[in-house]
C-alpha cells in the first residue's frame, strides 16, 4: 500500500513540478500528510529525497528543449547547498504545529507568487554580469534555506527572482532552478534523514512515479497554457495552507493538585 501510494503521489507532484518549474514539495507534503498520516517533520524529509529525483528528471527535460545554462545553476547550487542544511537543522528544532504554521504562511506566498509570474518578466532589470553573479548567489543562499526547512526544491524563489532581478526569461529560469536544487536538495535529504525525517518505505513508489510525472509536465509546460491550471492550483494550495496556519498549539499538561 504504501509503494502505491508512493507512487500516486509521486506522479502528481512530479507533473506540477515540472509544469511550473518547482520541486513538487508543496504538492507532495500536503499529500503524505493527509493520505499516509506521517508527521509535518517526516514529510519534509521525506519530499526533499523526492525533490531531488524531480530536479534530475525535469532539468533533463528542460535540457533537450534548451530551457538551462549551467554556469548560473552552478552558483544558485553553491550557496544553497550551505544553506538547505541548516534549514534543515532549523526545521528539526521546531515544534510540530509551527512548522505547519511556518508551511501554511510559506504556501500563502508561494501561490501570490504563481499566480503573478507570468508578469513578472515586464519588470526584470538588466545587470552586469558581476552583479548578475551576486544576486544567484544571494538568491541560491536564501531559497537554499527555506528547500531544507520546507521540504521543498525553492523553485518558488529561485523562478521569480532570477526573471525579476537577473532579466532571464521564464523557461529558462525554471530549467536552471530544476537543476540547482538537485544537490541542495540532497544536502538537506541528507540532513533531515540524520534526524530520522525520511520515510524509507514509501521511497520507491514516490521515485518511480516522480521521474515520468516530471517528465510529462515538463514536456507540456512548452506547449499549454497555464491559465486554467493556476486557478485550480492555487485554490488547492490556499486551501491547503490555511488548514496549516489553523494548527492548533498542543495544551500542556496541568500540574496535578496537591
Amino acid at each position: 500500500m504504501n509503494i502505491f501510494m508512493g507512487l500516486a503521489i509521486g506522479l502528481l507532484s512530479g507533473f506540477f513540478g515540472g509544469l511550473v518549474g518547482l520541486g513538487g514539495g508543496i504538492i507532495m507534503i500536503p499529500l503524505m500528510v493527509g493520505l499516509l498520516k506521517i508527521n509535518q517533520h517526516m514529510a519534509h524529509g521525506t519530499s526533499l529525497v523526492g525533490v531531488v529525483f524531480t530536479g534530475i528528471s525535469g532539468a533533463i527535460t528542460y535540457s533537450l528543449s534548451g530551457s538551462i545554462e549551467l554556469v548560473p545553476a552552478l552558483l544558485l547550487a553553491s550557496t544553497a547547498m550551505i544553506t538547505a542544511r541548516l534549514g534543515a537543522r532549523y526545521a528539526t528544532s521546531l515544534p510540530e504545529w509551527k512548522l505547519k504554521r511556518s508551511f501554511g504562511y510559506f504556501l500563502i506566498f508561494v501561490t501570490i507568487v504563481f499566480l503573478l509570474k507570468p508578469y513578472l518578466g515586464e519588470f526584470s532589470l538588466s545587470s552586469t554580469v558581476w552583479i548578475k553573479t551576486i544576486i544567484l548567489l544571494g538568491i541560491g543562499a536564501f531559497a537554499g534555506f527555506l528547500s531544507g526547512m520546507m521540504g521543498v526544491g525553492g523553485g518558488s524563489i529561485m523562478v521569480p527572482a532570477m526573471v525579476i532581478f537577473a532579466g532571464m526569461g521564464q523557461q529558462m529560469a525554471q530549467g536552471i532552478s530544476l537543476l540547482a536544487m538537485i544537490p541542495a536538495s540532497a544536502i538537506g535529504a541528507f540532513t533531515h534523514n540524520r534526524n530520522g525525517n525520511v520515510h524509507t518505505k514509501i521511497l520507491p513508489g514516490l521515485v518511480v512515479g516522480i521521474l515520468p510525472g516530471t517528465f510529462l509536465g515538463g514536456s507540456l509546460a512548452h506547449i499549454l497554457p497555464e491559465v486554467a491550471l493556476r486557478i485550480i492550483f492555487a485554490i488547492v494550495v490556499v486551501y491547503t495552507a490555511i488548514k496549516n496556519i489553523r494548527a492548533k498549539k498542543p495544551e500542556t499538561a496541568m500540574e496535578p493538585s496537591t
